[in-house]
């Protein structure tokens, strides 16, 4: 009888009631309008992501820069244990609420993570982060040896840029609370020989007209090019020695 009165209260739990028509509420406003309201490179991104799952099967994943994205979430319903951080206090200027996963509010450039992981996944956020060295150093040091580093973010063979929204053609002209880098094979290089890896795979894409990412008119779908190509996104796998 007891246990019978446990289940019925476990039920109509009043804050797990709450909890549950606050979450439908937000999911079918989401579905009404979206909030991603156009196409964007996560298509792309995330594939190369789950193809390196695939292939590698890491048992302890970090991603890094998570935002309210699901991706933890989908990595972890592979089976993979994964922990996720983000610069919630300090990059999110109204605070940040991740409903999918739990998030750990670090600093990659300071992190107080401790523990090793045998991938560490980084989409679309290097470019928004200032010591962006340090942040690329402090992830490979929470790397195992033999484990793998995932990066993405706006590329160009040639040429860094530090601010790609400042650029007189990019389509972006409302002025951003941050900024968007550009990197390019000297800032690979740096990261390769300052950490002791290698590359096992990068992929460049076309997105858009111009030289740059986010210059000229957007290409749907985005075209796979190669380094001597016109290019403004790329995806790479890095392997620590």
């Amino acid at each position: 009888m007891i246990s019978q009165i446990k289940k019925i209260l476990k039920r109509i739990n009043p804050f797990r009631f709450l909890a549950k028509t606050y979450l439908n509420k937000i999911n079918y406003k989401e579905y009404k309008k979206p909030t991603f309201g156009t196409f964007n490179e996560r298509p792309i991104e995330y594939r190369f992501v789950f193809e390196q799952i695939s292939e590698f099967y890491p048992k302890k994943i970090l991603d890094v820069g998570t935002g309210i994205t699901a991706l933890p979430s989908l990595m972890a319903n592979c089976g993979c244990e994964v922990t996720a951080i983000d610069n919630i206090k300090d990059y999110w200027i109204f605070g940040m609420f991740n409903r999918h996963y739990h998030i750990i509010d670090d600093d990659i450039t300071k992190t107080k993570l401790n523990e090793k992981f045998d991938m560490i996944t980084c989409v679309s956020t290097l470019e928004h982060i200032e010591k962006y060295n340090q942040a690329v150093d402090n992830m490979f040091k929470l790397l195992k040896k033999g484990g793998y580093l995932i990066l993405t973010f706006p590329y160009n063979e040639n040429k860094y840029i530090e601010n790609i929204y400042k650029s007189p053609k990019s389509n972006v002209k409302k002025i951003l609370s941050y900024k968007t880098s550009v990197y390019s094979r000297s800032n690979l290089e740096y990261w390769l020989n300052n950490n002791n890896a290698k590359i096992i795979k990068q992929e460049y894409w076309q997105f858009f007209t111009g030289d740059y990412w986010t210059e000229g008119k957007i290409i749907l779908p985005p075209q796979k090019t190669t380094a001597k190509d016109k290019h403004q996104i790329s995806c790479i796998l890095l392997h620590k020695k």
